[in-house]
């Protein structure tokens, strides 16, 4: 932060934020779910022209600081967007090797009638673990499992239920799930830290959720077939090599993670085994994606290739089947780096004119606990929810605001990441006029408000955050030497 020669008043501060969420709430309105396509990323880059007009004309700061700070704002997002590129690419791979084919097969072998709520939770979070989409998920499993779900008798609201919170626990936890890059790099830390603390409060949650799902199953009772799925997975087996051998890679990437490889080079390892196993398991598949003519060599790099950094689809006989089997690569990130960029650019300006500073003052002003610090990161998650009507954004514009209170406070950077993930992804579903309620609801054909109540895990994990905040449960604090560190860094 400058020297500046005026205090932004706290009603300047302001005026940005509500610029973008006025803004987005027409644009949302106007574009619906295309917003991500980059009409969002200009309502940000509008509001950050307001910001920078308010910094510049009444806070009397000059351009140059305010384009280090959009700069270093930048740089701090540059490791998440590298990571970002090599999940597109790890994707890529991952599906033309029949990894997340064989994910996804073996996923759907333990739907058993018995505990259909439960096996329909469990599906979808192995479906979107393997995808890091809970949308994905809900498009294609999702209505495979609502159709028998019907079948069997349910209601639409409680199947409904049952497959988002299962796609939206996958989503968080999956390293391939865009929502779970942004939220670390937002708090200043990295995606695997981020992982691990998650599972203190998502392990609960959904714990919960599945006892619930199972005495609602027990409760109702269910008898029927399954075949729908079963046509799945054998329209899957028949198009790849479905193998335990596969597993080999996934396996692999875990043990990086857990001896903490550094992300960069775990997915790239990652990416780069799913490409080798690509081509020693799936000719078939490699042949149809480069095309007929050259060597199986020349055809296998062409493969591999088209598969790191762009769009790839495998065509089979059922339509959902082929809306699983596509994936982007290194392009289909593109979208979020740009709206990451973007984000940072408004945060920058907003940071170096000291407008966040001045809204952090506020906040902690009502702010004595931990847990009403971490009460108050969740609820304006959910704000940002409701009136943004975008996931992402509710992850972004807090993340931003509060980072400098939690480095403060000592707390570390996972403390935040994890409260944003815990309220904001998961909560983005239950709003009928946000991107991924309004999405949901249409490719179900479930009403957004007759499935939320039965959302147990999107319900369950924005209250356990702010249970572990005011029981102080899984918190990291910094060191001495590094809150020494950190507060040289403040006061640059």
């Amino acid at each position: 932060m400058t020297n500046l020669q005026k205090k932004p008043s706290l009603g300047e501060a302001l005026i940005p934020i509500l610029f973008l969420i006025i803004l987005l709430v027409i644009n949302i309105r106007i574009f619906g779910t295309d917003s991500l396509s980059g009409s969002n990323q200009m309502v940000l880059i509008f509001s950050s022209a307001l910001a920078g007009l308010i910094a510049i004309f009444r806070l009397k700061i000059g351009w140059e600081p305010l384009q280090e700070g959009i700069v270093r704002s930048i740089g701090a997002a540059m490791p998440s967007i590298l990571i970002l590129l090599l999940i597109g690419a790890l994707a890529g791979t991952w599906l033309l090797s029949g990894i997340v084919p064989a994910m996804i097969y073996y996923g759907l072998q333990i739907l058993s009638p018995g505990i259909f709520l439960i096996a329909a939770c469990v599906v979808s979070a192995i479906v979107s673990i393997a995808t890091g989409s809970s949308w994905t998920t809900v498009a294609t499993v999702g209505v495979a499992l609502l159709g028998i779900g019907k079948a069997l008798g349910f209601e639409d609201g409680v199947i409904a239920g049952a497959i988002i919170s299962g796609a939206y626990f996958g989503d968080k936890m999956s390293p391939l799930s865009d929502t779970t890059n942004l939220a670390p790099a937002m708090a200043g830390t990295d995606l695997f830290t981020h992982i691990r603390h998650m599972t203190k409060t998502t392990t609960p949650s959904i714990l919960i959720t599945l006892i619930i799902f199972g005495v609602m199953g027990y409760t109702i009772g269910a008898t029927g077939s399954v075949e729908q799925v079963k046509g799945i997975s054998t329209v899957i087996s028949e198009k790849f090599n479905i193998s335990g051998w596969l597993f080999i890679v996934p396996v692999l990437v875990l043990v990086m993670i857990v001896k903490k490889v550094p992300a960069v080079p775990a997915l790239l390892a990652g990416a780069l085994l799913g490409g080798v196993f690509a081509i020693i398991f799936q000719p078939q598949i490699i042949q149809t994606i480069a095309g007929e003519g050259g060597t199986y060599t020349f055809q296998s790099f062409k493969a591999v290739m088209m598969a790191l950094y762009g769009e790839i689809s495998i065509t089979t006989s059922n339509e959902m089947v082929n809306e699983l089997l596509s994936t982007g690569g290194m392009a289909g990130m593109l979208y979020t780096i740009w709206l990451i960029i973007c984000a940072m650019i408004f945060g920058g300006i907003m940071e170096e004119s000291g407008m966040l500073m001045v809204i952090a003052e506020a906040v902690i002003a009502k702010v004595h606990s931990l847990g009403s610090l971490i009460a108050s990161t969740a609820a304006t998650c959910v704000f940002f929810n409701l009136t943004t009507s975008d996931q992402y954004l509710a992850i972004l514009v807090p993340g931003r605001m509060y980072a400098d209170i939690y480095n403060k406070r000592g707390l570390k950077g996972e403390n935040l990441s994890r409260t944003l993930e815990d309220s904001a992804t998961v909560t983005s579903v239950l709003v009928p006029w946000n991107t991924c309620g309004a999405t949901q609801a249409s490719v179900l054909g479930v009403a957004t408000l007759t499935y939320a109540p039965y959302c147990f895990f999107n319900i369950i994990s924005p209250f356990m955050t702010v249970l572990y905040g005011y029981f102080k449960l899984g918190i990291n604090y910094y060191t001495e030497e590094e809150m020494r560190e950190i507060q040289k860094e403040l006061a640059v």
